[in-house]
């Protein structure tokens, strides 16, 4: 491991602008993605897989955060992984290899993106124009509450404590759009029910 002269890991400090860099993307892929979904409302989901989404999301999320806080690990999900690149405790770098590996992370993480994205990209019952400017305006909050806090933590998390950051921050911008969306949604049906 190479060392700045100001102490910081290189390796370490590398890979979290890739990391970075590579959430950008995906966000700015994201909004275009929803953009393109809003203007043409045919490749959303049919509102039959919001309903899967939500079965599946709830025990994920409950299983994520048991598998973060409390090292949660299923024996039987023990296996050989493919890996692009590993660096080990020994701080020996590997490029495409098998390692040892839990699949309890792995399996925990895909369900709970491909259930949020049931969530988020399937068709409400009524799908009108309210709703697509609820979307669009749910996933612009999302994002800037979402880089927000991204900011802040890049200012005061540091090491350990700011790779669970960014753990968390993997997930956030489906969770802070589900969150806003609903309420939205929510308040709408409500202050529609108070004038009938």
């Amino acid at each position: 491991m190479y060392q700045l002269v100001i102490g910081i890991d290189v390796n370490y400090f590398i890979l979290n602008v890739i990391y970075t860099c590579l959430n950008v993307i995906y966000v700015l892929l994201l909004q275009q993605t929803l953009i393109l979904i809003i203007m043409k409302a045919r490749f959303l989901f049919p509102n039959s897989c919001k309903r899967l989404g939500w079965i599946i999301l709830l025990p994920s999320s409950v299983l994520g955060i048991a598998v973060l806080f409390f090292d949660v690990q299923f024996g039987f999900l023990d296996g050989k992984a493919f890996t692009i690149f590993y660096q080990g405790l020994n701080g020996n770098p590997m490029w495409f290899g098998l390692i040892s590996e839990n699949y309890t992370n792995t399996l925990t993480g895909v369900l709970f993106l491909l259930s949020a994205m049931l969530v988020v990209f399937s068709k409400e019952k009524t799908e009108d124009e309210f709703i697509a400017r609820v979307r669009l305006e749910s996933l612009v909050w999302a994002t800037y509450v979402n880089y927000a806090i991204l900011i802040f933590c890049f200012l005061f998390f540091f090491q350990f404590e700011f790779m669970l950051v960014m753990i968390f921050n993997m997930f956030t911008i489906l969770v802070f759009f589900i969150i806003r969306f609903q309420f939205v949604l929510y308040r709408s049906k409500k202050l529609l029910g108070n004038e009938k």
